[in-house]
């Protein structure tokens, strides 16, 4: 095998180790249950699909040589399953870092208010950062609840809003606002202070991992991630998918059932960490 097949291997093994230390346990005292929530672990920490299947044919290739060198008895890892094909599963970001980044602007200053509305409304709508950047003045029913945006394919669609993110928005428009645009008019809701032009996505994209730096959360951070932080803790709390459906603008109910795979992982592993039947 190549050199970077065999290290890749390695690595597999290697995190089998640890899986297994954690738990007390020598890798041949491993059952088929606790291979099974080794994978989903996996998958749940977001390795890839194809990673995954190569960390799957690892573990069968290395009890397969134990059993056949008679070290073990039978082969607890035969019929361990390579996962269903599906894209890769979403990263999100953990409740406590979006607090942090949530607060990580300074609201004493135009732009600090500029930027905790703009990662107010993310978080609150799951916007894309296009439509997030696109919002008009004329979009926001703010004594509703509730926005329009324009998504993919120049569809509009109407977005709730929480009572969180409308307080900061009418903040911003009070204050902070009125100083980036400098007595000029601008129909755009976030604006940039050279010239009230609307902030660009990239001018939004360098914001956000610089308050992502700056709240120190070590997660893989983009406007992406924070959309799928909207959808994955919506669902986690009992939403049902067809809303968040409606709310992300998906065109078809099986591109927001990716969520579920999320869902799903975390449920499993609460399922092993505490049913007493689990094994």
């Amino acid at each position: 095998m190549a050199g970077n097949t065999l290290e890749a291997y390695r690595r597999d093994l290697a995190r089998l180790t640890a899986f297994a230390a954690k738990r007390d346990a020598r890798l041949e005292a491993l059952s088929r249950g606790h291979l099974e929530e080794f994978v989903r672990d996996a998958m749940a920490s977001g390795l890839a699909p194809t990673s995954t299947a190569r960390l799957i044919a690892a573990v069968r290739g290395f009890y397969r040589f134990l059993h056949a060198s008679g070290a073990l008895g039978h082969n607890p890892a035969g019929d361990v399953q390579a996962p269903r094909a599906f894209s890769s599963l979403p990263r999100f970001l953990a409740l406590e870092d979006v607090d942090k980044l949530l607060a990580a602007p300074d609201v004493g200053t135009p732009k600090g208010q500029r930027d905790r509305a703009l990662l107010e409304v993310l978080y609150a709508t799951g916007l894309r950062a296009s439509e997030l950047v696109g919002l008009r003045m004329t979009d926001l029913r703010l004594d509703e609840g509730y926005l329009r945006c324009l998504g993919k394919g120049s569809k509009q669609r109407v977005v709730p809003v929480g009572d969180e993110a409308i307080g900061w928005v009418r903040r911003y428009i009070a204050e902070g606002r009125r100083v980036l645009i400098r007595k000029r008019e601008s129909p755009w809701l976030f604006v940039n202070a050279r010239d009230g032009a609307r902030l660009s996505r990239l001018g939004f994209w360098k914001l956000l991992k610089a308050y992502g730096r700056r709240a120190g959360v070590k997660a893989h951070l983009s406007p992406h991630v924070v959309r799928h932080s909207f959808a994955t803790h919506l669902l986690e709390r009992g939403a049902d998918l067809r809303a968040i459906q409606t709310m992300l603008g998906h065109a078809d109910l099986s591109t927001t059932q990716i969520y579920t795979h999320v869902l799903e992982a975390r449920l499993r592993q609460v399922y092993d960490k505490f049913h007493p039947r689990a094994d």
